[in-house]
């Protein structure tokens, strides 16, 4: 959702930010934040976090979490848009009879807040982050989604990823990825197996 549906990665790196300034973190680089997106399970955030200079427990991750969604949700939310291309691609892969599924680390609360109905409406299954045991770049959530669009494997699924967790995760659950580069540089998703620039590629990729 956020970074390929949704132009939304700057705001929650802002929140991100404000909530470690407001428990006396390190401040990091906004790249780090754009890099890890998505890979928020405890123990990988807190290594991953503490590895580039915050030092962060366990304990204390879950209350920085909630306090970025709160931030997120109070200050941001209303700021945020879908790629301006993204209701045409949708639009075009549904009347084909093409089953969307859309997974995303969010928790259901911010994808409430965020996601317009108008673009919701276009999936045939969603799933959060809260809605399983193990989040990106674990497989589970991209698992889960096969299941909600009513597929028992990956052939012929097609994972829509812009950060490394988002790839692993659907390598992990045996879909095929293509990954876009609104948040990173392509040298960053190198292990997708496919790189475009621009959400237009997609209708040209699909129309073939």
């Amino acid at each position: 959702m956020d970074g390929v549906i949704l132009d939304s990665m700057l705001y929650h790196v802002r929140a991100w930010k404000e909530a470690f300034k407001e428990y006396g973190l390190k401040e990091l680089d906004d790249k780090v934040f754009y890099l890890y997106e998505g890979a928020i399970e405890p123990e990988t955030a807190c290594r991953l976090f503490s590895k580039n200079g915050a030092k962060l427990e366990i304990k204390d991750f879950f209350n920085i979490l909630e306090r970025q969604k709160a931030i997120f949700i109070k200050k941001y939310a209303k700021k945020i848009r879908p790629f301006e291309d993204i209701p045409r691609i949708l639009s075009f892969l549904r009347d084909r009879g093409i089953k969307l599924g859309l997974v995303t680390s969010s928790h259901g609360k911010i994808l409430e807040a965020v996601l317009p109905e108008k673009i919701s409406g276009f999936f045939h299954h969603i799933v959060t982050g809260d809605e399983v045991e193990r989040r990106k770049p674990h497989p589970d959530p991209y698992l889960k989604g096969l299941k909600g669009i009513g597929l028992d494997a990956p052939d012929g699924v097609f994972a829509v990823e812009n950060a490394p967790s988002g790839i692993k995760s659907a390598k992990r659950a045996g879909l095929r990825c293509i990954a876009i580069t609104t948040t990173l540089p392509e040298k960053k998703l190198s292990d997708a197996d496919l790189i475009i620039k621009m959400h237009r590629e997609l209708l040209d990729f699909f129309n073939n």
